[in-house]
C-alpha cells in the first residue's frame, strides 16, 4: 500500500517534489499547502493540474480538491486524515518558522512522520528543544535532510568511519537555475547567508531588489562559511566538532550549469596514524531539486519504517540512513 504523502509549500520545491513523486509507485501525494490554500485528495492529487493551477492562480486552493484559507497550513493538518507523512518544503523565514510548524503539529493531534531540508544551525537548534514534545506526541520527525544539510552529511557520517579522528569536514555546492523567480523562497535563504544581510534584511527585500542585487553580482550568489546545519548535526554524533565543519557554495540564478561540481572532503587521521581525505562528488547532472527531494522522501520513507516501530521523537539525516523511494 502506498505512502500517503502532503508537501508543505508550492515553489519551486513543493513543485519538483509532486513532480518526483508522480514516478514513484510506492508513495503518492494526498495533501498539499502554500501560503494561500490547500488542497487534499485521498486517491492522490493531479501533478499538472495542480501546478498549472498555482502558476496561473497562485494557489493550489483553487483546486476542485482544494480551499482557500489564510492558514493553510493549520487548516490542511485538520482537515487531512490518513496522511502518513509530510514533506516540509518550507522557506524558513523567519529564523523561527520551521519550529513554529513542528509545533502546530504538536498541537494538532496528528500523529505521524515530517520532513524538512531545514539550513541554519539556529534552526536546528529549535527543534532539538522540541524533541521530547515530538516525541510525546508520537510524531518522528527527521531534519536537515536535504542536499546540505542531509545527503552530503549523511555521506560524512559514513566517510568518517575510515577515521580515528575527523579532522575537519569541507562542503562546497554548487546550483545552476536558469530563473532566480522559480526558486524565490530558496534564493531569499541564500541571500540571508551573503555578508552584510541576514534573515530578516533578506525576508524584507522585495523582488525588485532582489533583482538589482543579482544584476551586481552577474547573477551570482558566492557563500562562504555559512551558518549550515551540517555542523550541528555531525557534532552531535561526535564525529567532529561544529568549529571543524565549513559550508560554502555559489549559486548561478541565471544558468541552470552548476558553476561548480557540489562535494564534500572529510579529512581525518586513521588508526595506523596516515592522514587521509575522503570525497563525494555529486554528478553535475543532478540538479538542486533532485538531490533535496530525492533524499528528503528518502528520510520520510525511512521515518515511516522508524514510526511503524513506535519510535518518536526528533533525529537527523547524519544519523539515519534514508531508504529508496521505489
Amino acid at each position: 500500500m502506498a505512502i500517503k504523502v502532503g508537501i508543505l509549500g508550492f515553489g519551486g520545491l513543493g513543485q519538483a517534489a509532486i513532480k518526483l513523486l508522480s514516478s514513484k509507485q510506492e508513495m503518492i501525494c494526498v495533501a498539499l499547502a502554500d501560503q494561500k490554500g490547500y488542497a487534499y485528495s485521498p486517491e492522490g492529487i493531479d501533478v499538472k493540474r495542480a501546478i498549472a493551477t498555482y502558476q496561473s492562480q497562485g494557489s493550489v486552493g483553487y483546486l476542485e480538491s482544494g480551499t482557500l484559507s489564510e492558514q493553510s497550513i493549520k487548516d490542511l493538518i485538520s482537515h487531512s486524515q490518513g496522511v502518513d507523512g509530510y514533506f516540509l518544503a518550507l522557506p524558513n523565514l523567519p529564523n523561527t518558522f520551521m519550529a513554529s510548524v513542528a509545533q502546530e503539529f504538536i498541537n494538532s493531534g496528528w500523529q505521524g512522520v515530517l520532513v524538512d531540508a531545514i539550513k541554519r544551525t539556529s534552526a536546528v537548534e529549535q527543534l532539538i528543544d522540541l524533541s521530547e514534545d515530538l516525541k510525546a506526541s508520537g510524531i518522528t520527525y527527521l531534519t536537515g535532510c536535504g542536499a546540505t544539510p542531509g545527503l552530503l552529511t549523511a555521506a560524512a557520517a559514513i566517510a568518517a568511519q575510515s577515521f580515528a579522528e575527523v579532522h575537519k569536514v569541507e562542503i562546497q555546492f554548487g546550483v545552476g537555475i536558469a530563473n532566480w523567480a522559480a526558486y524565490r523562497a530558496t534564493i531569499r535563504e541564500d541571500i540571508a547567508h551573503m555578508p552584510g544581510y541576514s534573515v530578516d534584511i533578506a525576508q524584507a527585500m522585495t523582488d525588485q531588489e532582489i533583482e538589482t542585487l543579482l544584476d551586481k553580482t552577474n547573477g551570482l550568489i558566492t557563500l562562504e562559511n555559512m551558518e549550515h546545519a551540517d555542523d550541528i548535526l555531525l557534532e552531535k554524533l561526535g564525529i567532529c566538532s561544529r568549529d571543524q565543519v565549513t559550508v560554502g557554495g555559489v549559486v548561478d540564478t541565471r544558468n541552470p550549469k552548476k558553476p561548480l561540481s557540489t562535494n564534500m572532503k572529510l579529512t581525518g587521521r586513521t588508526f595506523e596514524g596516515k592522514i587521509s581525505t575522503h570525497t563525494f562528488i555529486l554528478g553535475d547532472e543532478t540538479s538542486m531539486a533532485a538531490n533535496v527531494c530525492g533524499t528528503a522522501f528518502g528520510y520520510l520513507k525511512a521515518g515511516i519504517f522508524f514510526y511503524q516501530k513506535s519510535i518518536y521523537g526528533l533525529f537527523t539525516s547524519a544519523e539515519v540512513m534514508p531508504l529508496f523511494v521505489k
